[in-house]
């Protein structure tokens, strides 16, 4: 038996919405495009929403929309997909690490203040596995020192803190709709925000550098193919519909999951922290203090080879070879990272795990786990 680790939740609805584009001679900036951002921006409660090609290239738009290349820096994790680093180097601006919490396993905004300096232009923090905790802490940091906040919200869509969503404690916030998100438009994101500058300089960025009233071959600045088709946008439309069903769905499997591995001491199982609605994303737990590497890594082996999907997450961004190689990183410069990285279990998870299927996971990690002790 496979138990994959992610798979999308596509019903006959998505499918028709999308047939019913193929049928249309509309494909790209149809009508489509304008209602996925309208119904998002809706949903989030922002003034704004720019749909795009996926959530790196939201934030590459939204870095080079503030100005900011060259010279410059914005504050981040090392403890993320790769593409919140990745993106700020593509606008030509440089990475400043900051290590994480280790509870909430999102950038420490203490750290966060200690990193800021003249050469600072945003902060980019990560809702890291839909998790949203601390942000307000790392808003208030960036408030004080006048500071824009590029919130990287790919993994939260549906999450918030205290009442207030995800997508909405930056100056500008960007969500990803890759297949393992909670919505999925095959590839696509989405950047929100309230400010009209930035989000028309988006639109104008993500379409080839072309201004409002220039026409198809008028070119205002150097831009990009950055667009979302209207089959993709089609697709998302109806996923967003079912986002509280999704959230739903999602929530169970974790409950599964916490309710079957709550009593093993090996395990470090997520919760939400107070104040916290969490949009599950991933559910990853990590093996507990005295366990190593190896140790990890044998548990993918083993579970994998019993047919069930599971993967480490996240490897530390800074021990990339190549980001190594660029900035001189090296082992031990974000210990709480590293101590959390060499340590992580991604199990199965998505809208249709059975609670069956859970059990199998749960049962096969525990018989893994007393085999290496």
């Amino acid at each position: 038996m496979q138990i994959y680790l992610s798979r999308p939740d596509i019903t006959e609805d998505e499918i028709e919405a999308v047939c019913e584009v193929l049928h249309s001679p509309n494909l790209s900036l149809g009508p489509k495009l304008p209602e996925f951002e309208q119904a998002f921006a809706e949903y989030i409660g922002s003034r704004r929403a720019v749909a795009v090609s996926s959530g790196t290239s939201g934030l590459h738009l939204c870095l080079l929309a503030m100005g900011i290349g060259p010279g410059d820096e914005v504050v981040t994790t090392p403890f993320t997909f790769i593409a919140s680093a990745t993106s700020i180097m593509m606008a030509g601006a440089s990475p400043v690490f900051v290590d994480i919490d280790p509870v909430s396993l999102n950038i420490d905004a203490a750290g966060v203040e200690s990193a800021i300096g003249d050469k600072t232009r945003a902060i980019l923090p990560v809702e890291v596995f839909g998790n949203p905790a601390g942000f307000d802490e790392i808003c208030h940091v960036a408030r004080k020192h006048d500071v824009p906040v590029i919130e990287d919200s790919c993994e939260a869509l549906g999450s918030a803190l205290n009442g207030k969503k995800a997508g909405t404690f930056g100056t500008v916030g960007v969500f990803a709709f890759y297949p393992n998100k909670q919505i999925t438009t095959g590839e696509g994101g989405m950047i929100l925000t309230d400010d009209d500058f930035l989000a028309d300089m988006c639109v104008s960025l993500r379409n080839q550098g072309r201004g409002k009233a220039g026409g198809w071959l008028g070119h205002e600045r150097l831009g990009y193919n950055f667009r979302l088709s209207d089959i993709n946008c089609a697709l998302g439309i109806v996923q967003l519909s079912r986002i509280e069903q999704i959230k739903a769905k999602r929530r169970q499997v974790a409950e599964w999951y916490q309710e079957m591995l709550a009593e093993d001491q090996r395990l470090i199982v997520p919760r939400e922290a107070k104040g916290c609605d969490v949009s599950w994303f991933v559910f990853v737990v990590r093996l507990s203090e005295g366990f190593t590497l190896e140790h990890r890594n044998i548990v993918l082996e083993a579970m994998t080879e019993r047919g069930i999907q599971v993967s480490n997450y996240f490897p530390p961004v800074h021990l990339q070879p190549f980001m190594a190689e660029k900035f001189g990183y090296k082992q031990g410069d974000f210990p709480v990272t590293e101590s959390v990285s060499k340590s992580t279990i991604a199990l199965p998870f998505y809208n249709n795990l059975g609670r069956d299927q859970v059990a199998i996971v749960c049962k096969t990690l525990k018989e893994v786990l007393d085999r290496i002790l």
